[in-house]
């Protein structure tokens, strides 16, 4: 046997192709289609006899037979097989399982098997992302999702994850106490105003919306209907009593003599009477003539809406009736001013959100999910897509009342301490006595202020306000705001190149004017 091996690894060494001879091989593809097919130029065939077809040789080839294959005897082969002994293949016993070892490997499995559920449960491997909402009332606007005491439902659809489900129904339930308000004026009178409507200032007409081209929309009225009195604006409004109370912006009606409420359900428009009115808040209260139940909106408290809350819209931005915009509440406690003919409107406090807010829009209800009224829309920021404004329900609690009695509002006060100043300018701090341009130069010192009274003087610098520094006049300004009416301050000085501290007590801006008014009129 061993010579027989030596022979054939003799054979198979003699027929092995020299280097010279080898041909070079076709490149080999990654994919095939079909069966496998040899890349060889010459192929090699060789019969039982031995015969080389590619040359014609016939080769003597002495081929041993194999050794017969060795079956794999298996357990019950060798358990009960009668060729082979006991001694040859020994027969394994059986291992016995004790209690013990069963016992531990049950817990260890019911271990791996506790640990695996919590751990699924956690990521939810199984039940996927579920997001979980707050529907129509179920739960207030403001809930947070897992609250213990809200009540939520799992969403699945792709449109509930994006959009809440109840906008239909806040629509319907609220359009009924949404009004379209139209106010209209003598022809004479329109002629003869200047600038009566804030809508005739481009500045304002601007901020609404209005590039200022084209004269603000009007409604189309047929006017026999008017007496000859002539169409002026148009806006929104809502009644919040059923009797026919009706809250709205005070430009939508400025200036006009007449103003006109169409109602959703009535065909032709009522006359609404001006009952209360305050410019620097921008409200004012109608109320409808005669005696009929309307439909109303509730006032909700805006301290239970959060940033990011879903609000509903609802106006007639360009004479489109009941028009609905849905958005989110964007931030809270926004400051704006916004100048016309009459002065300048400091809105404070409002909201900003972008739901489309559009000329027509103003005075009408902003939403949330509960169909509450937490704002009405007044103002959107031309510059910009998805900026607008809401005056909130918490200014508009505080002074219904004296709206509907039409009692003056006060104004809200205004802290100051009557001076003019500016920054230092770099060329006058040698003549000063300065070492550099910190401090806010006084250029002028009003008559009866409160600095004029603590012996404040033109030229003057105020270095810092109670010990802190300032580098700047806007930071004076600033700092003498964030203080309230009747406080004492400190301001740090320099005068002459002499540094001093003079005691002010801080006034209000709005008082004071009002005084000072009346002492002019009474001297006139």
């Amino acid at each position: 046997m061993e010579d027989n091996k030596k022979d054939y690894d003799e054979y198979l060494k003699n027929d092995e192709p020299k280097e010279s001879e080898v041909k070079q091989e076709k490149p080999s593809y990654y994919y095939s289609y079909g069966p496998y097919k040899s890349s060889e130029t010459e192929e090699r065939s060789v019969d039982a006899q031995g015969t080389n077809h590619a040359t014609g040789d016939r080769t003597e080839v002495e081929v041993t037979s194999p050794s017969p294959l060795r079956t794999m005897d298996t357990y019950e082969n060798v358990e009960h097989s009668s060729t082979r002994s006991a001694a040859a293949v020994p027969k394994e016993p059986r291992r016995r399982v004790s209690g013990k070892s069963f016992f531990a490997g049950f817990l260890a499995s019911a271990v791996v098997l506790a640990s695996l559920m919590v751990y699924s449960d956690k990521m939810n491997l199984f039940t996927g992302d579920q997001v979980t909402v707050n529907v129509g009332n179920a739960a207030p606007a403001n809930a947070s999702v897992g609250s213990p005491d809200v009540k939520t439902a799992a969403v699945s659809s792709a449109s509930d994850i994006v959009r809440p489900n109840n906008i239909a129904q806040i629509v319907e339930s609220s359009s009924p106490a949404v009004v379209k308000i139209e106010t209209l004026v003598k022809p004479k009178t329109r002629q003869g105003q200047s600038g009566g409507s804030l809508f005739d200032d481009p500045i304002f007409r601007q901020f609404f919306g209005d590039d200022g081209s084209e004269q603000q929309q009007e409604p189309q009225q047929d006017p026999s209907d008017s007496q000859g009195l002539q169409p002026l604006g148009m806006g929104s409004g809502f009644i919040f009593e059923k009797s026919g109370y009706i809250l709205t912006n005070e430009h939508v009606i400025d200036g006009s003599d007449e103003i006109q409420v169409t109602v959703q359900g009535y065909e032709k428009p009522f006359i609404a009477k001006l009952l209360g009115n305050s410019y620097d808040l921008d409200l004012a209260v109608l109320k409808i003539v005669g005696t009929k139940d309307f439909p109303i909106l509730p006032l909700g408290n805006v301290e239970n809406t959060s940033v990011g809350d879903w609000v509903v819209a609802i106006g007639n931005p360009y004479g489109f009736e009941h028009t609905v915009t849905v958005g989110v509440l964007s931030a809270k406690e926004r400051p704006i001013e916004i100048p016309d003919q009459q002065g300048t409107r400091n809105y404070k406090h409002l909201l900003q959100t972008d739901a489309s807010i559009n000329p027509g829009n103003s005075g009408g209800p902003l939403l949330n999910l509960n169909g509450e009224v937490i704002g009405i829309n007044t103002a959107v920021s031309s510059q910009a897509q998805g900026i607008g404004f809401a005056i909130p329900t918490s200014t508009i609690q505080g002074v219904l009342d004296s709206l509907i009695k039409n009692v003056t509002i006060p104004k809200e006060p205004a802290p100051y301490i009557g001076v003019t100043v500016l920054d230092v300018p770099p060329s006058n701090v040698k003549d000063l006595q300065l070492t550099d341009t910190s401090g806010a130069l006084v250029r002028d010192v009003p008559m009866g202020g409160p600095a004029f009274k603590a012996g404040i003087k033109t030229y003057d610098v105020i270095l810092g306000v109670n010990g802190a520094e300032i580098k700047k006049s806007g930071e004076l300004i600033t700092k003498i705001q964030a203080l309230k009416v009747a406080d004492k301050v400190t301001l740090n000085i320099s005068r002459d190149g002499k540094k001093m501290d003079v005691s002010v007590t801080i006034g209000d801006k709005n008082k004071d004017a009002a005084i000072i008014q009346q002492q002019q009129q009474q001297q006139q």
